[in-house]
């Protein structure tokens, strides 16, 4: 049987894989790598880091394959998203059949935690299902960039008695959570936080976190918009690329 691995390996630190992910690289025989595009091989390079970095047997493989297009303009934003996810299953079924042999173990390693705002898991869950594959696999938590977010900014994600509500740009667009004073939100392609009345709310934002490129800004929200945004725009236009996540606290309710 085909055994594989889905590791979370942080948020962008290399000093921030647990040990438990340590032990795990060491025991892949392959690793499969989604190539995302030219614009973002610093991705790959901090995962190939990781590998140089931590494992002791030198006899590992890399296997690589493009990551499918995704259509962003689509009217349907789930069936975009599950066209996208459809494709993506049939190149990791591919890789699995063609490059992982009875016996050996494979192994994804995914940005921050597997159990969060990443596919990796809910594909493989559907190879499974579909049953192509006979495969085991195990999942091995991650930092994610939302707890790296709190660390670097010295606060707690929640606050006594109130609970965190975790969500996407595209729902924060359509109005910050009712009964919520907490929301963290992840990879706004369109800083939906100025979609939403400033007034009473304060906000912890981090761009490539962990990485020598870290951007923090934080104060209420209000005052920092446009500081986030213009710093957002600049550091997209010089990279190409962009991973930010933000907490947004409500200081006093209206």
């Amino acid at each position: 049987m085909r055994r594989l691995l889905i590791i979370g390996i942080g948020a962008g630190d290399p000093e921030q894989v647990t040990v438990q992910a340590i032990n795990a690289l060491n025991q892949a025989d392959v690793f499969f790598v989604i190539d995302k595009g030219a614009g973002k091989q610093e991705l790959t390079a901090i995962r190939q880091e990781i590998c140089e970095r931590y494992i002791e047997n030198g006899s590992y493989r890399m296997v690589h394959a493009a990551d499918p297009q995704r259509d962003r303009g689509a009217a349907r934003y789930g069936q975009a998203v599950a066209e996208w996810r459809r494709q993506r299953a049939e190149i990791y079924q591919r890789l699995i059949r063609d490059e992982l042999g009875d016996g050996e173990c494979g192994a994804f390693l995914v940005w921050g935690d597997p159990a969060l705002y990443d596919s990796t898991l809910a594909i493989i869950e559907q190879i499974v299902a579909d049953g192509a594959l006979e495969l085991d696999y195990e999942v091995i938590p991650g930092i994610s960039s939302v707890q790296a977010l709190a660390a670097r900014h010295r606060v707690s994600l929640t606050q006594v008695g109130k609970p965190v509500h975790i969500t996407t740009g595209r729902r924060l667009a359509e109005g910050f959570p009712e009964h919520s004073d907490d929301v963290v939100v992840m990879l706004d392609a369109s800083c939906s936080f100025t979609d939403v009345a400033a007034d009473g709310l304060d906000i912890y934002w981090g761009a490539y976190l962990g990485t020598m490129d870290e951007i923090l800004v934080s104060g209420k929200l209000a005052d920092v918009t446009d500081q986030i945004q213009a710093a957002r725009g600049a550091a997209r236009a010089r990279k190409g690329w962009i991973m930010d996540t933000y907490l947004l606290r409500r200081t006093s309710r209206q």
